[in-house]
Order: C-alpha cells, then structure tokens, then sequence
C-alpha cells in the first residue's frame, strides 16, 4: 500500500509575524492574490497597498475585471470589532463594491455581522469573510490556504454562472464562443499564463503584474484582424509609454514589427500586433488561436519585467 504523508498545520506568526510589512506585501503580489481571487471566484488585479483613507489606511486597493473598486484588509488574528469598522469605513470612503476581510478566524459573531451586511446591502456590493491557514507535510515549505467563511448568498452559484446567452447580439455571442474556445484551447496548451473567464467582448484581458497594465488579445470581425497588445491605462499611461518606447528597437525585436500606438487624441496608449484573422470562421479558429497564445506568452515574457521596472510616481 502507497504511504501518504500527514497534513499538519503551521503557526502563521512563523511566516509573517507583522501585517503591514510581512503580510500585506507578501499577499499583494500577483501570483499570491490570484490564490485568494481563486477561492472567491474572482479575477483580483492590485491597484495599491496601504493606502490612505483619510486618517486610516486600507491593507489593499484592488479591483476586479468589471473594473469594481475591492477592498481587502488583513488581520493575522481572529476577527475583531476595530477591523469590522474599518471595512466598513475604507469601503464607504472609497465606494468599493468587493469588501475582503482575510483573517486566521472569523468569531461567530462577526461571520453573523457579515452575512448581515450582505442581506442589507444592495445586489452590486459583496461582503467576505475569509480565513487564511498554513499547511506543510512532513519537511515541506508551508503552503497558504484560503476558506470563504462568509459571503453573499449564491455567490458561487452566480459568480461561475455565464451571461444570459439570450441577451446578447449575435456579435457577443460570437466573441463569447470564441474566447471560452481560446482559454479551453489555451489550458490544453499547458501554457503558464492564468486565463480568466471569458466575457462577451472583442477584446480578452491578461493581467501583466502591475495595475494600469495588460497584455490584451483583440478580435476585430469587420476588419478580419486579431492582434495582441501591451494596453496602458490611466494618467502615467503617457510616461510609462515614453520609458518603454527607449526600448523600442530591442522590443521590436523581441516581438517582430510592433505597431506603437501612442493615441494622443485620449490617455491610454497601446504597443499591438496584428495579423489577418477572420473569426467569423470557425475553421480557422485553432490557427488563430494558437497564434494569439504564442504572442501572449511573448508578449508577458517581453513587457512583464519591463512593466515592474518601470519608475513612475504617484500611481
């Protein structure tokens, strides 16, 4: 008979024995993030850590793929009444419709307390209570669990739930069935890059370690083009542009001949590649689809440790 080894529980203080500078860092990096955006069944991009709301400050400002404000504050200790006020102080302060309290326990009474905040809240704002643990076996690292305690009801019933098929044009259809292809196609692949859930739009976002910053694959049925892009958003869009465009001869030949796209009408800018692709067709949908992952993959590798050098102030 195959011997298995013993999960045992490991004392979180060993890891991280300071909230604001071992835990909050530590957790608001990407690839730790997405373990709690996982559980609850969200896609989590970081905007900023300790940021101050008035006199206070919030542990983590994030938000989700449809853009909502997420608020997530820490506690390496069981839930107490002081951080319950202050969840309800940073969301009313900055008008976020996610609300995460991370904890090693959650009291009765405040799992009760946030479920009453879910009942009385409207549909488009979200309370959890979730619990962190650490776990090891035999000489293994420890390794971080999270455990929903709290949430809104039905929340994982609708969160995984896809859009009203009936609602939509043919044309969102279209891109629906095209992107859920892509990502099942993609994860077949084996390919590295974490592939959110597919929306009913032209454009499929991956998330590129910093907030403002995505590499975004683009489908374009009237022109018959897909392309995959660097998209920069937001008021240091311009100047993180400037700094990447000093690269541009060796990014040009990193990636092939790259269109940059600087759009000076507005405040984003782009870095795309295009080719012909007419996703009308389902035939030509492997070939396309493998293109797009391997100039995704490329994309990440070239621009994801340009984009964390990056100095920009005040984002």
């Amino acid at each position: 008979m195959q011997r298995l080894g013993k999960l045992e529980s490991v004392d979180i203080r060993l890891l991280w024995q300071n909230e604001e500078r071992d835990f909050t860092p530590w957790l608001a990096k990407d690839s730790n993030i997405q373990l709690l955006a996982d559980e609850i069944g969200i896609d989590l991009e970081v905007e900023d850590i300790e940021v101050f709301i008035g006199s206070y400050k919030a542990d983590i400002v994030a938000k989700d793929s449809e853009g909502r404000k997420v608020i997530i504050e820490n506690q390496l200790s069981k839930t107490d009444h002081k951080h319950l006020g202050q969840l309800i102080t940073y969301a009313s302060g900055l008008g976020a419709r996610l609300v995460i309290w991370v904890c090693t326990e959650v009291t009765d009474e405040h799992r009760q307390a946030v479920d009453w905040l879910n009942e009385v809240s409207t549909a488009d704002v979200a309370f959890f209570a979730c619990e962190i643990e650490l776990f090891k076996i035999g000489d293994s690292l420890p390794a971080p669990s999270f455990k929903i305690v709290s949430s809104p009801n039905d929340w994982s019933k609708a969160v995984r739930s896809t859009p009203d098929i009936d609602s939509l044009s043919q044309t969102k259809k279209l891109h629906l069935e095209f992107w859920n292809s892509f990502k099942e196609s993609a994860t077949n692949s084996g390919t590295s890059l974490r592939l959110r859930t597919p929306r009913p739009q032209h454009w499929y976002p991956i998330a590129v370690g910093r907030s403002k910053f995505s590499v975004n694959l683009t489908t374009n049925t009237q022109t018959r083009k897909v392309g995959c892009e660097l998209y920069i958003r937001g008021k240091n869009a311009k100047k993180a542009y400037s700094l990447l465009e000093l690269a541009r001869e060796e990014i040009d030949q990193e990636l092939g001949e790259l269109s940059w796209q600087e759009l000076p009408e507005g405040q984003d800018c782009r870095i795309i590649k295009y080719r012909t692709g007419n996703t009308k067709n389902k035939k030509d949908w492997p070939e396309i689809h493998q293109w797009l992952m391997e100039q995704a993959e490329a994309f990440y590798a070239a621009f994801y440790p340009r984009v964390k050098r990056l100095d920009l102030e005040n984002e």
